[in-house]
């Protein structure tokens, strides 16, 4: 296998879309030429990272066409138009099928738009293509490699969205998370990426469980706002949702005056070099003037750590149970259509009573309150993304007392976030051996914009690691 040079968070340029669109308006460039740009670096990375299940060359070029005649006319229709942008496999397009990692919807078009690609198609954007996902967005893996090196996990479950990004193959690419699915991969691949606050974008069709969040990849803070701002504006968020929060311009830089350094269930998983350049980022952050407020020093975030310390297991449960009769029927439809890794959650989640669930629901409301009791305290809280590089991927099934195999590297350091609803943002600040590790910024409910301006300050003033 050919692997590409090694990254360096210092070096590494994603390509982005919002710096484009003056050279669309002067005329110098076009929508058009971005895609057949887009469509050089496909043909040339795509057999080795497989990061697509369908493309639409044909409607993207047409799509690209109509963009390029509307900034020629000076009247672009919103900041995502002309945006070519990779919808992850589990969510519906009119125009491609929707296959969600299973043989079970080989084939299977609902003939619609989910909301949020309702939305995208509404302001210009080129839906060119869908990404591969894991088995129906939970653990077994499809076949996209990691674009840093093809032996590696790009994650799961939004695999093929992480990977399209981290090669430079679309500047932004949907995905979502139940557990870690955007941010988890986003970190492995070199992406900035968003989980928005629990339903700022609506889901659509995928109103299926009650942690499961839309998020967004990109190379840039300003692609990946935009696109969740104009989701949010036109698709709103999900029923019984306010939406998102915020203005439609990305935040200026702010600087947090205190952050809170959680370890959650990751920290022991941790290896060395990843916690060392990681301690490397919070040494800056101290340099430049803010306080890193930890477990030891302050009650209230040791009383979140204890809160936060079984988010696995609950996330395991909570959505084991949920997803129990969906599973049901995917089991009747005959043997093998499942994988192990599927059967196992089923059988874990067959044993729950009605009351198991109830506890857990409690649970997780204590995580929330807990979490509430930090605002006051800090402006944000930080840690790492992921545990470390993206596992080999015969290495990359790991095991914890939740009794699942994470076959995409361990979701540890995300599945509080999922289960607390909140938003989180992942940098890419970080190189452990020439892989991309990501830090992670987590706000409270609905603070989404502010987060984002620390994010961009953060990112703009932090000298990155790589060790």
């Amino acid at each position: 296998m050919t692997r590409r040079p090694g990254y360096h968070p210092s070096t590494h340029r994603g390509l982005t879309f919002h710096d484009a669109r003056a050279a669309f308006l002067a005329g110098s460039d076009t929508p058009r030429d971005y895609l057949e740009r887009c469509l050089a670096v496909i043909a040339e990375r795509e057999p080795q990272v497989k990061a697509w299940v369908t493309l639409n060359e044909a409607g993207a070029r047409a799509a690209a066409d109509a963009a390029t005649a509307r900034y020629r006319d000076g009247k672009p229709l919103s900041p995502v138009d002309g945006m070519p942008v990779g919808i992850k496999d589990l969510i519906e397009t009119r125009d491609m099928p929707t296959q969600m990692g299973s043989p079970m919807y080989a084939g299977y078009s609902s003939g619609r738009d989910s909301a949020s690609v309702y939305a995208l198609r509404s302001g210009g954007a080129v839906i060119l293509g869908k990404t591969v996902t894991t088995e129906l967005g939970f653990s077994h893996p499809g076949p996209t490699t990691n674009p840093f090196d093809p032996e590696r996990t790009p994650g799961g479950s939004s695999s093929g969205s992480a990977a399209a990004v981290g090669a430079a193959m679309v500047p932004v690419a949907l995905g979502s998370q139940v557990v870690g699915s955007v941010i988890r991969p986003a970190a492995f691949c070199a992406n900035v990426a968003i989980k928005p606050t629990l339903g700022a974008l609506n889901r659509g069709e995928r109103v299926l469980l009650s942690q499961s969040h839309l998020g967004v990849h990109g190379s840039s803070l300003e692609d990946i706002w935009d696109v969740s701002w104009h989701v949010a504006r036109v698709a709103g968020g999900d029923p019984g949702y306010p939406g998102l929060h915020g203005l439609p311009e990305l935040a200026p830089p702010t600087r947090p005056a205190r952050l809170a350094l959680v370890e959650t269930e990751g920290w022991s998983h941790v290896d060395a070099d990843t916690r060392h350049a990681f301690e490397r980022v919070l040494d800056g952050l101290r340099r430049a003037g803010v306080a890193i407020v930890t477990r030891a020093e302050h009650p209230a975030v040791e009383a979140f750590e204890r809160a936060i310390g079984d988010s696995l297991a609950l996330c395991r449960d909570v959505c084991g149970y949920e997803l129990r009769w969906q599973l049901w029927n995917w089991r009747d439809k005959g043997p093998g259509l499942l994988s192990d890794s599927m059967m196992q959650r089923l059988s874990m989640a067959d044993d729950m009573r009605p009351e198991d669930y109830r506890a857990r629901l409690d649970e997780r409301e204590e995580m929330r309150r807990r979490h509430a009791a930090l605002a006051p305290v800090v402006d944000a809280l930080v840690t790492l993304s992921c545990a470390g590089p993206a596992p080999l991927m015969v290495q990359s099934s790991r095991h914890l007392d939740s009794g699942i195999s994470h076959t995409t590297g361990l979701p540890a350091f995300n599945a509080a976030t999922s289960a607390l609803g909140s938003p989180a943002i992942t940098l890419p600040m970080l190189a452990v051996g020439a892989m991309p590790v990501g830090v992670q910024l987590i706000g409270q409910q609905h603070a989404d914009w502010r987060l984002a301006g620390i994010a961009r300050w953060l990112s703009s003033t932090v000298e990155p690691v790589a060790v």
